[in-house]
């Protein structure tokens, strides 16, 4: 490599096909993730979202196609918080510091600052997770994914579960934390004003196989898009053919 010259990080998904034994899951994926952006996947349940990410994270082995990544420090966040229950909620928060080799006091002293920012208080970080509510259990998952300070952050439909005064409160700490390092972000969900709130691309995906049949770019930078910009921009791409034909919904009268 050439002094001076610094690689962008990328991670670059090409003709990709997938299957579990003989049923083919995914067909022809190809995408992009480039430093700093956050790529949303939309489509119905079923559609091999999930599958997908997996193959991102490297947890599967694609049937063909090729992965590659230059990120160095991925992280992941589940549906599902996914927390130790025999770990108390600091240690939890640790896991991949300690995983990379951090001593237990340095650890500790940068997982309950982050676990400050999200929201945590001394008192909770000493309760094991089943003495969590759902809602700080997931704070605590977004700390730990955090904690790695990753270059990429995988989600896993991370916010569905959570009431809207949650989602909103998780929705201001990731973008706090994505400007703050700059992280990636490839994100699958199946609400639409969720990616309309945190993608700057936008891709829908039809089913059976799963595939990748339209592309939305959003300009408008995160920290302006208020309520009433989220729902008119939401209502705009609902009218849009391919979203409506993934999502099984009628067409509109006219279009």
């Amino acid at each position: 490599m050439l002094a001076g010259v610094r690689i962008i990080k990328q991670l670059t998904i090409s003709a990709l096909n997938h299957r579990f034994g003989y049923q083919r899951v995914l067909e022809d994926i190809a995408l992009n993730v480039g430093e700093g952006e956050a790529v949303a996947l939309v489509g119905p349940s079923g559609c091999g979202k999930t599958t997908l990410l997996n193959l991102a994270a490297g947890l599967l082995t694609p049937w063909e196609g090729t992965i590659a990544s230059s990120f160095a420090r991925p992280a992941m966040m589940f549906q599902q918080p996914r927390l130790l229950p025999w770990k108390r909620t600091l240690a939890n928060i640790g896991l991949g510091l300690k995983a990379r080799g951090v001593g237990r006091a340095e650890r500790d002293r940068q997982a309950a600052g982050l676990a400050a920012r999200m929201g945590l208080t001394a008192d909770d970080l000493a309760k094991f997770p089943g003495a969590l509510s759902g809602g700080m259990q997931s704070r605590a998952a977004l700390a730990r994914a955090f904690a790695v300070g990753p270059d990429l952050l995988l989600l896993d439909e991370a916010f569905s579960a959570l009431d809207i005064g949650l989602k909103s409160e998780l929705y201001r700490l990731l973008a706090g934390e994505r400007a703050a390092h700059g992280s990636a972000v490839l994100m699958i969900t199946h609400d639409l004003m969720e990616a309309v709130r945190l993608a700057d691309r936008i891709l829908v995906m039809s089913g059976s196989p799963g595939r990748i049949v339209a592309e939305h770019r959003v300009d408008t930078p995160v920290a302006a898009r208020d309520e009433a910009w989220v729902f008119a921009r939401t209502a705009e791409f609902i009218r849009w053919p391919e979203i409506r034909a993934a999502f099984a919904l009628p067409p509109l009268e006219g279009a």
